[in-house]
């Protein structure tokens, strides 16, 4: 979340980095996600769970993609929005929104791929496509229930700055920072044990006559989703979680506008997963179409 300010202004530099980290976030996300999805639909043959998933991981990124050129105007408006207050409430929901309705998303990937290596006996009843389809179903219907309480971020009424300068209600709505920081951190701790014990079990499953010194592609694929959530995600929530606290006078420092700019730029920051996802996904389908993986490596592939 952003916060009002009493000068109703927005740092310069702040505004740059989002400018130049916001510009190619968009062009190479955009990209990357419509590329993964041409892939998905032309050249995947059948859908299997973890397609499912990331066609509605990408659909949700894509969404948040389309909002960052208003961002962008947004800040150069300042205090002078003038497309309307409906307009900036659905972008602002579709934002927030979508980018917790990923992070889900992104647990559910890492879950799935858990169940397939760690569990395989379980996973044929515990996993299928339909299983997945009603999962993303929830997950989006979910979230989307979370417009309601993006559409009171200014309080009500007009709105003559979007995407900042949020009433004091909503930073004083202690259920919602809950609700946020517990999707986040909830979500982190269950994809870091299911990351580990996944790799554990790719590890224990290499041949021993055949060693291998470097870590195999699959365990490459789901370290790297990982560390791409965890870098782009936590620097933000941490900041959200320290600047609440600060807005509510439970601890004070009087470095509130160096918070203020922190929270910005770690918001910013975050965006950069919509990017990411596009990257990591196009390049995993690209492979495991053009060039299979072969013995266990192949058959751990086809399960993630």
């Amino acid at each position: 979340m952003n916060d009002t300010r009493a000068d109703n202004s927005i740092s310069t530099d702040v505004e740059l980095f989002q400018l130049i980290m916001y510009t190619p976030t968009f062009t190479l996300g955009l990209l990357f996600n419509v590329m993964a999805l041409s892939f998905l639909f032309f050249r995947v043959k059948k859908l299997s769970e973890s397609t499912v998933y990331m066609i509605a991981l990408i659909f949700l990124d894509t969404l948040l993609l389309f909002t960052l050129p208003f961002k962008i105007i947004s800040y150069h408006l300042r205090d002078s929005w003038n497309l309307g207050s409906v307009f900036c409430s659905t972008l602002e929901s579709l934002y927030f929104v979508n980018m917790y309705g990923s992070i889900l998303i992104s647990l559910c990937i890492c879950v799935d791929r858990y169940i397939a290596i760690r569990h395989p006996f379980a996973a044929p009843t515990l996993r299928s496509t339909k299983k997945a389809a009603m999962i993303c179903a929830v997950i989006c219907l979910g979230t989307s229930a979370g417009t309601v309480s993006t559409f009171q971020l200014h309080g009500g009424g007009h709105i003559s700055s979007c995407f900042h300068n949020f009433s004091k209600s909503t930073w004083e709505n202690a259920g919602l920072f809950s609700a946020l920081e517990t999707t986040f951190f909830s979500s982190m701790a269950a994809m870091t044990f299911c990351t580990v014990q996944t790799v554990r079990c790719l590890r224990n499953r290499r041949k021993p006559d055949n060693p291998q010194t470097h870590t195999t592609r699959a365990e490459t694929i789901v370290m790297t989703n990982l560390v791409a959530f965890l870098v782009c995600f936590t620097p933000y929530h941490i900041a959200y979680f320290v600047y609440f606290l600060v807005k509510n006078n439970i601890i004070h420092t009087s470095f509130q506008q160096v918070l203020r700019d922190i929270v910005q730029v770690t918001l910013c920051w975050a965006n950069l997963n919509c990017c990411l996802d596009g990257v990591c996904y196009y390049f995993v389908l690209k492979e495991s179409l053009e060039d299979p993986l072969q013995n266990s490596e192949k058959t751990a592939m086809r399960k993630l």
